[in-house]
């Protein structure tokens, strides 16, 4: 099953996260079997599969947000520049700072634009003074594509904005408090195709600042915004691969059927 998996091992960009033999339970249903993946710093890589395949139950194992279920258990390795994140002296808030998340539903705190900008970087000391927090708040703004949409308003309420706005909200939240991954939950599933663009053209401009693992029902736009696509059915990792690849020469007859709507 995972003999497309160390194909990345090719690269020559440096690996930022791996997972060796990954599985996940929930109780003693098997959500995730044998998963070996490296993810890099210089392409956006991708998880698509149909609904309950697991490509969010894997995406959520790589910052530790499985440990809020507690029937959940991870086994396996997972890696961060080389350290075991589920180690137990691994600082999971650190980790969560290291490792961001932007989820499906835009969630913008119900505080100004500034504040929820404003509030990872109080929480981890990353700003010694108003100016500093500041311009920490202004760059991850304009990092998200929302400044100059907002700068006159950074007063107002972050949920008063339009859903699309919400979610550049949230990714500037990540930005702020300097990760090194962002991992992105179906990010554009309730937006519409205007922001949704928004969205696809600020991932296409973070890439190579942040390694990018976005989990999408949308192949066209795997295809759109990855450069690796990985394709999981039924907890397991069918293929892993250049994304061009993949969509066009798939090696699985699995991957084929589902990219071609045989199923899913």
């Amino acid at each position: 099953m995972n003999t497309h998996a160390t194909d990345m091992t090719a690269t020559t960009t440096p690996m930022k996260m791996a997972t060796r033999d990954v599985h996940v339970f929930y109780g003693k249903k098997e959500a995730i079997k044998g998963v070996d993946i490296d993810i890099d710093m210089d392409n956006v890589t991708a998880f698509i599969g149909p609904s309950g395949c697991g490509k969010s139950t894997f995406l959520r194992t790589l910052n530790r947000m499985n440990d809020t279920i507690p029937s959940a258990r991870v086994t396996g390795t997972i890696t961060l520049d080389g350290e075991d994140i589920y180690d137990s002296a691994m600082d999971v808030v650190q980790l969560r700072a290291r490792v961001g998340m932007v989820f499906q539903k835009p969630n913008p705190f119900p505080k100004s634009i500034y504040d929820n900008i404003a509030y990872g970087p109080r929480i981890h000391g990353l700003a010694t003074d108003k100016a500093e927090l500041d311009r920490i708040v202004e760059k991850s703004l304009q990092r998200a594509g929302l400044w100059a949409e907002v700068k006159d308003r950074l007063g107002d309420s972050g949920t008063a904005l339009s859903g699309g706005q919400q979610q550049r909200l949230c990714i500037a939240r990540a930005i702020a408090v300097d990760p090194e991954v962002i991992l992105m939950d179906e990010p554009c599933s309730a937006l519409d195709p205007i922001a949704t663009a928004k969205i696809e053209e600020l991932i296409h401009e973070l890439r190579g600042k942040y390694a990018i693992v976005i989990v999408t029902h949308n192949m066209q736009q795997a295809a759109r915004v990855s450069q690796r696509t990985a394709f999981f059915h039924l907890g397991d990792m069918v293929e892993y691969g250049e994304t061009s690849e993949l969509f066009t020469n798939p090696k699985e007859e699995k991957t084929r059927d589902y990219i071609t709507g045989r199923y899913g």
